[in-house]
């Protein structure tokens, strides 16, 4: 029997079987099967159609034509190491320099976000030569035991923080401890860090790098305050040199765009770059979108960065990391983010959302805040408004119905209580509508008859 015709019920039997339960599927208690996609719309065994809002993976759409053909057409050919010669390897690290500051033009390809933010670390440490992490809270920076060690989302539930990991507070203007209505959060929360460095070195601690996502999205889809970054790393004297906290104390700075490269914030290709023109991180790390779904990351890094891995004499060598399908589709995916001019498609379709969704917070007393740039955006749930108390029943509840109602969204966040916008780049004008009506009615209707939601009402 084919998969895609084996009933549903005896696919989750043995999927619950086979599977380890650590392996955990959307919507548990009600799972959806997708058998096909297309775009920005998944297809489920029955044929019914989804808007997907949670796939920020499929980058430039499921499935799309061009992207496919390129590995197809590759695949035909040659799929080998990136120890042979090739053109494919030369010319998609040519084209992704000329989206980055002329600095960042040293590339290692790899095939996922976890290895990349594994290199990363390993570059900052050989360039520094000391071994110290600072992170931000509730940060998630990939699956390996290194990376687990510097995600306090995931460390907290296991090992707890090591020595050598030092967490700043996440810079989140609704729920941290400065606010919308600070005079200066980005300088408020850059303080911070220096407070955290000053910490460690009292201890004897050497700062290798800071790691920080440009947006940081397992905490809560946070936009950082314009100047957080600049803050935290001068960029008045020399990108690399004058760390105004970070490098004073030997660090380096990884700004981790797996979540939310590649065009995904409209304004700009890269979400780092929000934070003004003059900031360079000196290393970059880039997953998820930049395959569409084939398993590729890269690592930019900067020329000295690069040097001081070198010296060690030791190879990087990655078997699949920069083959020549991985090279070809990541050239597609470039490709189209030009030909279907997604970037600015991007800025105006997440505008319009982020209008309707604000529709909704001014309507809705549960919707605290509307947050986000291009196609990233959160939606923040709140029991009360005075103490921004987590929604998070309701937030699992929503999704749910919105399931039922064919649109499949994601929450995140502390809280588990953010939805969580970061759908195919493809997401159109209609289906944002579609979405906040969807929403929308779903919402009332909890007002109507939710317990959980009676206390937002708004008094007559």
């Amino acid at each position: 029997m084919a998969a895609d015709q084996r009933p549903k019920a005896d696919t989750l039997a043995l999927r619950q079987r086979l599977i380890s339960s650590s392996c955990r599927l959307f919507f548990p208690e009600d799972p959806v099967k997708i058998v096909r996609a297309q775009g920005q719309y998944m297809y489920d065994e029955q044929g019914a159609e989804y808007i997907d809002c949670i796939s920020n993976v499929a980058h430039v759409g499921h499935c799309h034509p061009l992207v496919v053909r390129a590995a197809h057409e590759q695949n035909q050919v040659l799929n080998t190491n990136s120890r042979y010669l090739h053109d494919n390897i030369v010319d998609y690290a040519q084209r992704l320099s000329e989206t980055l500051p002329e600095q960042l033009c040293v590339f290692y390809f790899l095939n996922s976000g976890s290895e990349a933010n594994d290199l990363a670390l390993r570059l900052a440490r050989h360039y520094t030569g000391h071994q110290d992490v600072v992170v931000l809270d509730h940060a998630y920076h990939g699956h390996l035991s290194s990376l687990i060690d510097i995600s306090p989302y995931k460390f907290r539930n296991l090992d707890g923080q090591k020595e050598w990991v030092h967490v700043a507070p996440l810079p989140d203007t609704y729920r941290g401890p400065y606010r919308e209505d600070h005079p200066n959060p980005a300088m408020a929360y850059a303080n911070e860090v220096k407070r955290v460095v000053s910490s460690a070195q009292e201890k004897g601690r050497k700062i290798a790098a800071f790691f920080a996502e440009s947006l940081p999205s397992v905490g809560g889809q946070i936009i950082p305050p314009a100047g957080y970054f600049s803050q935290v790393a001068d960029p008045r004297v020399s990108h690399l040199l004058c760390h105004r906290h970070i490098r004073k104390a030997g660090g380096v700075f990884v700004a981790d765009e797996i979540q939310v490269g590649f065009g995904r914030v409209g304004k700009h290709f890269w979400a780092f770059q929000l934070q003004g023109k003059d900031f360079v991180p000196d290393i970059v790390t880039m997953g998820k979108s930049i395959g569409n779904g084939h398993p590729v990351a890269c690592v930019a890094a900067t020329q000295p960065v690069a040097r001081a891995f070198e010296a060690t004499g030791v190879e990087y060598f990655n078997t699949f990391g920069g083959s020549p399908v991985s090279c070809a589709v990541g050239l597609a995916v470039l490709n189209v983010l030009e030909k279907e001019q997604l970037q600015d498609h991007a800025t105006s379709v997440g505008s319009f959302l982020m209008e309707l969704l604000g529709q909704q917070k001014i309507k809705h007393p549960i919707v605290g805040d509307v947050r986000g740039v291009g196609l990233f955006i959160g939606v923040d749930l709140i029991k009360d408004e005075a103490t921004r108390t987590p929604a998070t029943e309701e937030a699992a509840y929503l999704v749910s119905r919105l399931k039922e109602n064919y649109v499949l969204l994601s929450t995140d966040g502390p809280g588990r209580n953010i939805l969580k916008f970061k759908p195919p780049m493809c997401f159109s004008l209609d289906n944002a509508r579609q979405v906040v009506a969807k929403l929308d009615a779903i919402l009332t209707d909890m007002e109507e008859k939710v317990r959980s939601c009676e206390t937002l009402r708004l008094q007559p």
